[in-house]
């Protein structure tokens, strides 16, 4: 496993590319390969977490008028 500056790594909470080797009761091995790499949403005016907490507040308002609606229907 690498670090995000390329450096040899055994701590899987630092590694941001590597190989995952798993092997089953018969001792086969199952290889992995995985690299994490940061995303730039292009047309997003905002931070992504700024983004992700308005959509949490709209799920939430929406639930409430539902709820809202059907306990006085």
């Amino acid at each position: 496993m690498y670090d995000a500056e390329g450096r040899l790594t055994t701590d899987p909470a630092q590694a941001v590319r590597g190989e995952v080797v798993e092997y089953d009761a018969r001792g086969a091995a199952r290889r992995t390969w995985f690299r994490i790499e940061p995303v730039e949403i292009k047309w997003l005016p905002i931070s992504e977490p700024a983004f992700l907490l308005w959509v949490l507040f709209l799920f939430v308002a929406v639930w409430v008028i539902v709820a809202v609606v059907l306990r006085f229907s």
